[in-house]
């Protein structure tokens, strides 16, 4: 009677032993079919199919990955190139802006000057643009935007994305001067006049052609008057004057020196006379227009206030913002090869 229950608790035994080896085989073969997976991958042709289908999807973030993997497994064939691209497209699709930015970089830095690399430069400087916040807030973001933006249109002035990236640079240029008046400003309400004078001069000297310049020059007459150097003051208010005669902003610095007996006048020496210099400003969609260097006066009466309309609120900072449909756009279901338009 006691052998049948030796033998009995044998076969359990026995039992839970296959069954053991069976879970420790089967892991095996799992892992083997992955390691032989990772050793012998699919074609390029057929993994650049899969990336393909999963962008036009709309799985941006998978499409970047599998893209991502042509490169790595299949680094010399035809598809492997353009897949690397086209994973910093698919990452800038799935807002993920560092990824996006990094394999673009890399790509640019291995193929520059290849039929992409336009492309390239365009989704570095878009991914850098998206992220642009308002004046009150750090421009690092913008001041990236608008350096790659310049290196695209320096470099690929026949671009599909030119014409965008120089509207971008002035978007660009327009926040990083609303940010420097909007600090200018916190200052001379504080009376820190010093602080003030240096941002307002960057906008001038820097920035020129934005839609901040006017009030800059103007904030330059108030504060230079504020600590009593009037010939600085003079000259700023004569710059105005005379590159923006019916500015609101004129009017108000004729006012100011006119009220302590005074004139705009571009006093030889003075930082702004030297500062402003000959450069042309070209608004979307008009022609050029050249903005001279300081005369010798400014128009000796300020325009008259117009009577229907009222002027920019002098602390809203004006930031012209990207048209919804300057993001880089495009399917690429189509023959390798095809730019993205």
């Amino acid at each position: 009677m006691q052998k049948p229950q030796i033998a009995g608790g044998h076969g359990r035994k026995i039992g839970a032993v296959a069954l053991l080896v069976g879970f420790v085989l089967a892991g095996c073969s799992s892992s083997n079919t992955d390691a032989l997976k990772a050793l012998n991958p699919d074609p390029p042709g057929v993994m650049y199919t899969e990336a393909d289908a999963l962008l036009a999807n709309g799985r941006h973030e998978a499409a970047a990955k599998k893209f991502e993997d042509i490169d790595r497994h299949h680094p010399y064939a035809q598809e492997a190139r353009r897949a690397m691209v086209l994973s910093a497209y698919a990452y800038y699709k799935a807002g993920k802006f560092p990824e996006a930015v990094a394999a673009a970089q890399r790509y640019v830095v291995m193929h520059p000057g290849t039929k992409d690399a336009a492309l390239a430069h365009h989704i570095i400087a878009s991914s850098h643009f998206d992220e642009i916040k308002d004046p009150q807030r750090d421009q690092a973001a913008t001041r990236k935007a608008i350096s790659e933006l310049k290196t695209l249109v320096s470099r690929y002035p026949e671009s599909p994305y030119a014409r965008q990236a120089e509207n971008r640079i002035r978007i660009g240029e327009d926040a990083v001067a609303a940010n420097e008046m909007t600090v200018g400003r916190y200052y001379l309400q504080r009376a820190n006049y010093v602080a003030a004078i240096n941002r307002f001069k960057t906008v001038v000297s820097e920035h020129q052609t934005t839609a901040q310049v006017e009030e800059a020059l103007m904030r330059l007459t108030e504060t230079y008057m504020a600590l009593g150097i009037q010939n600085e003051a003079q000259a700023a208010a004569a710059v105005l004057g005379h590159n923006f005669p019916q500015s609101p902003w004129y009017r108000d610095a004729h006012a100011l020196l006119q009220k302590h007996g005074l004139k705009p006048e571009a006093i030889q020496g003075t930082w702004v006379s030297q500062q402003w210099k000959q450069v042309t400003v070209k608004p979307v969609g008009q022609p050029a227009r050249p903005v001279d260097v300081v005369p010798r006066s400014a128009p000796a009466t300020p325009p008259a206030a117009p009577p229907a309309t009222k002027p920019p609120a002098k602390d809203t900072p004006m930031v012209r913002r990207a048209p919804a449909d300057e993001t880089p756009t495009g399917s690429i279901s189509r023959p390798m090869g095809a730019g993205l338009q």
